[in-house]
């Protein structure tokens, strides 16, 4: 059984992910095995609030070429996940 700790890699703090923080939704790397259920758990667990919705999206890594030789950077997975109202995360 995975931890809420294995499962929620990072909370991401771009761009994107700080335009959705005035809409209670917060921008995540998660594990690429994880679902939607284990990252609801994992975020009411680490953060102690109430989670209304996950959006999951993956990343396919792309082919990198340094010097002469192919390589190809990490298949990535990202959760968006939608908080109740009246619930925050603090980000520092």
């Amino acid at each position: 059984m995975k931890t809420p700790y294995l499962i929620l890699r990072a909370l991401l703090r771009t761009e994107k992910g700080t335009s959705l923080l005035p809409y209670d939704k917060y921008h995540f790397l998660v594990d690429k095995t994880a679902n939607k259920t284990e990252i609801k758990k994992a975020v009411e667990t680490i953060y102690k609030v109430k989670v209304k919705d996950v959006n999951t999206l993956i990343s396919h890594g792309k082919l990198k070429r340094v010097r002469h030789a192919y390589g190809r950077t990490s298949d990535t997975k990202k959760a968006v996940v939608t908080l109740k109202k009246g619930n925050k995360i603090e980000v520092t």
